[in-house]
């Protein structure tokens, strides 16, 4: 992988860094699957709106429509509603840690599914001395929150499968702009969360929150949706599904040093040392250093 896709990842690592805690707040008041429509429909709006002011044209998703409904199944529908309903039970830390498995099932997935990504013993040892970090940073937090009923912990481990088999499924978009085939996922997200929302729910209730809550869920749309797509999308066309998938060992590590950064929130050892640990396996996923010496 370049280094600018690595950059990119980084980046998107430290977008996504905050969208567990943004989900934290608003499924403390917003039922999860009003939230996911929330968050798509918001996203989607964004990203119609830009198409319309930038270009290129939201036409170029019609042939491939069919094809836009199965990546928001499998990108957005399936896992946003497993994460923020398995959030309701469980905190943020175990929660990032389980979703940190994604690229673990990604690289078995992608190895049995295609035939260019298949498994080496440098991609195993690095995704997983990548959780191991990940488990090392959260620490006492990861133990505390270690009681949830399994049920939760299934439905982020259920998330992480269904994020696999998108970002492999997304392949086949590689030569769509990045926009669109955002815009045309989230939008198709959108039509499949509305009537679901409605016939499950009803209308009655669905914008009684507070303003905190709907701060979180812009913030979570806007950023960490329409805009975090874009990039996610590009460095998915030109880098692969694999190492797309690594970004969700970057994001725990994002989180940590965003709260220290802009929150002066002290960093404790065991952070530092999972840190450590995660780019250590981003490092022996890469190679570079290894096949230069």
């Amino acid at each position: 992988m370049s280094l600018r896709n690595w950059a990119l990842l980084v980046f998107l690592g430290a977008i996504w860094g905050g969208s567990f805690f943004f989900a934290r707040i608003a499924v403390a008041e917003i039922t999860p699957l009003a939230l996911v429509m929330f968050r798509v429909g918001i996203a989607a709006a964004v990203l119609q709106l830009w198409l319309a002011w930038r270009g290129p044209s939201f036409r170029l998703a019609f042939p491939m429509a069919g094809s836009f409904f199965a990546l928001a199944i499998l990108n957005n529908v399936i896992p946003f509603s497993l994460i923020f309903t398995g959030q309701t039970e469980i905190g943020a830390g175990l929660a990032s840690v389980l979703n940190a498995t994604t690229p673990f099932w990604t690289v078995i997935l992608a190895n049995m599914l295609t035939a260019d990504e298949k498994l080496t013993w440098t991609k195993f040892a690095g995704i997983g001395l990548g959780i191991a970090g990940t488990a090392v940073m959260i620490g006492p937090g990861l133990l505390a929150g270690l009681g949830g009923p399994i049920w939760a912990k299934l439905a982020l481990v259920g998330a992480a499968v269904s994020y696999a088999l998108a970002f492999i499924f997304a392949r086949r978009f590689k030569k769509v702009p990045a926009p669109i085939v955002a815009t045309g996922q989230l939008t198709a997200s959108t039509v499949i969360m509305i009537p679901l929302v409605l016939i499950i729910h009803g209308p009655h209730g669905l914008f009684e929150a507070s303003l905190d809550v709907w701060a979180a869920v812009f913030a979570l749309a806007v950023l960490a949706t329409a805009f975090a797509y874009i990039i996610y999308f590009h460095i998915l066309a030109s880098a692969g599904a694999t190492n797309t998938s690594l970004v969700t060992l970057i994001v725990p590590a994002s989180a940590i040093l965003l709260g220290t950064v802009f929150l002066s929130e002290r960093l404790e050892s065991s952070e530092i040392v999972g840190v450590g640990l995660i780019a250590l396996g981003l490092v022996t996923i890469d190679g570079r250093i290894f096949r230069r010496r």
